[in-house]
């Protein structure tokens, strides 16, 4: 294992401490715990968003923290959850008068720790309303035990453009709701991640080897088998999307091609430019595309394709400019 770190056992607190050395401006924590994330643009009046979940996966999710996107954000170890009373924490910190909607991936630990939150929050008389990211179409047949990937970013965008217009908590859920319906992910996996704790990859692929619908927490895909082109892999993870989420031809959909950790954005392009020719050669028309790394795995190389169904609705919120330490939309 060769990692720029000092000591495994400090590795999310050390990385915490230089986001908040280089961006005391923007960011802070709070309870006196580095891992309550907070924003320093409290706006009254404004519904909060807070989201939270494992560290490893930057700019996921304490990266979207910031002007225009989102409030507050737990930090757990990599690919560990946070506490409920650290999110309650945040939750207290970062509500101004509106209530505040819970976003986060759709895995057990998170689910649990979240509700914890809220309930906490019940009793102190603050208002809140939950939402899980559910994009992976490949980790389950059923929508509603999907997994959220980096189609989560859509959710983040559209919400975060309604609370920041001064929209009321069920204006805000509404609008991360109809980014979620709208939203489908495939991802895949060529080699493994090295979780600092533990010293050794989370998995194996041979040299000539691929995982199709792989997590971002190395759970197991559909398939393993020889690399394919950046062509055939664009063809089946579209293919896969718009089996299950069938788009009209002249249909809109904004498309985000996310980089896993360790794959160079010369890759992302190149899997883009195929994606979009696709997607062309369907009367899909592509109305605006992300490329770069926007949910991680540690060093893992690999990608992932997300669509998003648009209409002028959520158009206007993917176009509002945002400014976070980790992202900025002009």
């Amino acid at each position: 294992m060769k990692k720029i770190i000092n000591h495994t056992d400090q590795y999310t607190d050390d990385m915490l401490k230089g986001i908040y050395a280089v961006h005391q401006d923007k960011v802070k924590y709070v309870a006196n715990d580095l891992r309550c994330y907070c924003t320093r643009q409290k706006l009254p009046g404004k519904v909060a968003i807070v989201t939270g979940g494992g560290n490893g996966h930057l700019p996921l999710f304490l990266g979207y923290v910031g002007d225009g996107m989102l409030d507050g954000c737990g930090v757990g170890d990599v690919f560990q959850s946070p506490s409920g009373k650290q999110i309650y924490q945040i939750t207290k910190e970062v509500e101004s008068g509106a209530g505040v909607l819970y976003l986060y991936g759709n895995y057990t630990g998170d689910i649990m720790i979240f509700e914890d939150a809220a309930e906490r929050c019940a009793m102190a008389g603050i208002e809140t309303r939950s939402i899980v990211g559910t994009d992976d179409v490949n980790s389950s047949m059923d929508v509603n035990v999907r997994r959220g990937v980096a189609g989560i970013f859509f959710m983040y965008k559209a919400a975060g453009a309604k609370a920041r217009a001064m929209g009321s908590l069920d204006e805000v859920f509404r609008a991360a709701q109809k980014a979620k319906d709208n939203t489908r992910t495939v991802g895949f996996a060529l080699s493994p991640c090295i979780i600092p704790e533990k010293g050794v990859p989370n998995f194996t692929l041979a040299e000539d080897e691929m995982s199709m619908g792989m997590g971002i927490h190395g759970e197991p895909g559909i398939w393993n088998g020889p690399l394919k082109t950046a062509d055939e892999i664009a063809r089946e993870s579209l293919d896969t999307i718009l089996k299950d989420m069938p788009c009209r031809p002249e249909t809109e959909v904004a498309l985000l091609i996310n980089g896993l950790g360790s794959t160079p954005l010369d890759e992302l392009y190149i899997l883009a430019n195929n994606a979009i020719s696709y997607l062309n050669n369907k009367n899909i028309r592509v109305y605006r595309s992300w490329i770069g790394e926007f949910a991680t795995s540690m060093e893992m190389a690999g990608a992932s394709i997300s669509l998003c169904r648009v209409d002028s609705e959520l158009k206007s919120w993917f176009d509002e400019p945002v400014c976070t330490p980790f992202y900025t939309q002009n």
